[in-house]
């Protein structure tokens, strides 16, 4: 099994942003992944389970990309099914 990708997770948060996803308290999860020795394992837990702490990922005005929220989670070698339900959960979010 290959390595993971030594990106950080500032740089998969700003692709997600320019995918059109705005991030609700950005700062706590910045806060959170700082301090998790495992972002991405963080990151799957806070975007399923951040709402008590006000961490939301929602569709920005300008609309989502799909297509590049889908590569941004290639890029940093997230499992397949969190790329689908993250797009998924944009979808039903108002």
């Amino acid at each position: 099994m290959g390595s993971l990708s030594s990106e950080s997770f500032d740089q998969f948060l700003e692709s997600l942003k320019q995918a059109g996803v705005e991030i609700s308290n950005e700062c706590e999860l910045r806060e959170r992944l700082a301090e998790a020795q495992r972002w991405r394992f963080a990151f799957a837990t806070l975007a399923a389970n951040g709402r008590p702490l006000g961490i939301r990922f929602q569709d920005s005005s300008h609309g989502v990309n799909e297509a590049d929220i889908h590569r941004t989670f290639a890029r940093f070698q997230f499992p397949e099914i969190l790329q689908t339900t993250f797009a998924a959960s944009l979808r039903v979010e108002h």
